[in-house]
């Protein structure tokens, strides 16, 4: 491979807010961007792993400039809570990395309704980015990182007359469907980029099969055929977390 985090140009003065940077993808896209001199908003739901993580990256970059978001995507008071934190602190924002998500978990619903990957993965990213917009077009040329997978091929679109999958649901086609969100909202903010004529960008990453948590805890308490695959496949064959975090 020929790109590796030593490619990442300076980054100091630079504030990138990561979400999920607690673990797997996020926290090494948190190590990495901390370690090239940004200062890395930990944007995540589970405070006691987001400290863990905070002590490790300290302890790789002793000179790492890091602070703690508590943020739940599956509630959009709590979006809205960490956007206000942030921005309090931070009025211009140059990188947000939307990582965090939920990939094939039994039916549940997100505080305000919405089916939980689509939830989760998609409308709580998407309030976010909105919010945290002025900050982002502040910024000298701001990056909106959405990150999304391979699974977008067998999402399919949001019926409108069962939008939170209240029929016939099924784990791998919620997660499909978030992802294809992911894909279209990161392709449609930069088409609103484009005509608003600003230097922010919108991109799209996908991280390929990787050893992290997501993976082993797809289909979690399903037990079903595709649960024993991905776990399997993650463990053979899956890249590390910090492999697939390069895109």
């Amino acid at each position: 491979m020929s790109w590796s985090t030593s490619n990442i140009p300076g980054l100091t003065g630079k504030v990138a807010v990561v979400t999920g940077a607690n673990g797997g993808l996020g926290y090494e896209t948190a190590k990495a961007l901390a370690g090239a001199g940004a200062h890395v908003v930990m944007a995540a739901r589970n405070q006691e792993k987001a400290q863990g993580a905070f002590d490790e990256i300290t302890a790789a970059h002793p000179d790492a400039s890091l602070e703690i978001v508590e943020l739940d995507l599956g509630s959009l008071a709590s979006v809205a809570g960490a956007a206000s934190t942030v921005v309090a602190s931070h009025p211009t924002v140059d990188i947000l990395v939307n990582n965090a998500g939920l990939m094939a978990t039994p039916q549940h619903r997100t505080e305000d309704g919405f089916e939980m990957q689509f939830g989760v993965n998609h409308l709580g990213h998407w309030a976010l980015t909105a919010q945290l917009l002025p900050a982002l077009l502040r910024a000298d040329a701001g990056r909106v990182v959405t990150v999304t997978s391979t699974a977008h091929h067998y999402g399919r679109q949001v019926d409108p007359d069962d939008p939170r999958l209240e029929n016939g649901y099924e784990p791998w086609r919620a997660y499909g469907r978030s992802k294809l969100a992911n894909y279209y909202f990161a392709i449609g903010l930069q088409r609103d980029f484009d005509r608003a004529g600003v230097t922010a960008a919108s991109l799209a990453a996908h991280p390929g099969l990787s050893h992290t948590d997501l993976q082993v805890r797809a289909d979690a308490g399903l037990d079903t055929g595709s649960s024993r695959f991905w776990k399997a496949a993650a463990a053979r064959t899956g890249m590390t977390a910090a492999r697939g975090a390069l895109p």
